[in-house]
């Protein structure tokens, strides 16, 4: 199956659009072989304000309504405590969210961006989805990070490049409980970092203070930046350290 052949099988539906890579490829899909497609984003403390602003300039380039959903996913405990499975809670309430949004529009399908790289035994998230019945076309049609990418340039999106991005609940320790303060000053933390013109990073919360994670090619960036980065951070961080490992960030 490809996707123009997923979408005529299925004219109407509601995609879940987070902003990325994948949501967006997904939703021109929807708008140029489907009928009656819907969007929605969800906004919680985990989704920073950029994110938003993303799906919102996605859905109308694809021309397709978009509601934004509010859902306080800290008021879960099973959330809130971060757990391991914090990321299959979570997917489960926001999911259940959009699931509910989809009957009141009398739309009969719920899709999501997961596409074949995404390896379902390190994504507790997936199973949320799984037993939800939510459908992954990308995943479905045998899609894979790069093709997504390849596809999303040839329809001239300009999600083609962006960095993945994960929500800042993975910027805090597993068993550190989330709080709304917390995850407010990451999302100005890495705001800071941005302005800089770091482009694939992740700031991560140590205690009272911050890692910077940049990848190999950002490093020389970081060294002749350090004096802004340490003004822009230290009056949200008791302390700031540089990963010197480089890695690419992943989650």
């Amino acid at each position: 199956m490809d996707l123009p052949s997923f979408f005529q099988q299925h004219p109407r539906g509601l995609l879940a659009l987070s902003g990325g890579v994948d949501s967006a490829l997904l939703a021109w899909a929807a708008g140029k072989y489907g009928a009656g497609w819907r969007a929605c984003f969800v906004q919680t403390p985990f989704q920073p304000a950029h994110e938003r602003a993303d799906a919102e300039t996605l859905a109308d380039l694809c021309g397709l309504p978009l509601t934004v959903l509010e859902a306080d996913v800290l008021a879960d405990p099973q959330v809130a405590a971060n757990p391991p499975r914090r990321c299959y809670f979570c997917k489960r309430a926001l999911f259940q969210a959009i699931l509910d949004h989809a009957a009141e529009k009398g739309l009969p399908l719920v899709a999501d961006g997961t596409n074949a790289s995404d390896d379902a035994g390190d994504r507790p998230g997936m199973a949320a989805l799984a037993e939800l019945g939510v459908r992954s076309p990308l995943r479905e049609c045998g899609l894979t990070k790069a093709d997504v990418r390849r596809l999303s340039r040839e329809a001239g999106l300009p999600t083609w490049d962006k960095p993945a991005y994960a929500c800042l609940a993975t910027r805090v320790p597993t068993g550190t409980p989330l709080t709304a303060a917390a995850l407010e000053k990451v999302e100005q933390g890495e705001a800071v970092l941005a302005a800089l013109g770091f482009r694939d990073f992740r700031l991560r919360l140590r205690g009272d203070g911050a890692l910077v994670q940049v990848t190999a090619a950002q490093m020389p960036l970081a060294l002749e930046r350090r004096a802004e980065i340490l003004a822009g951070l230290a009056p949200l961080f008791a302390a700031v350290h540089l990963d010197l490992t480089a890695r690419t960030p992943s989650d």
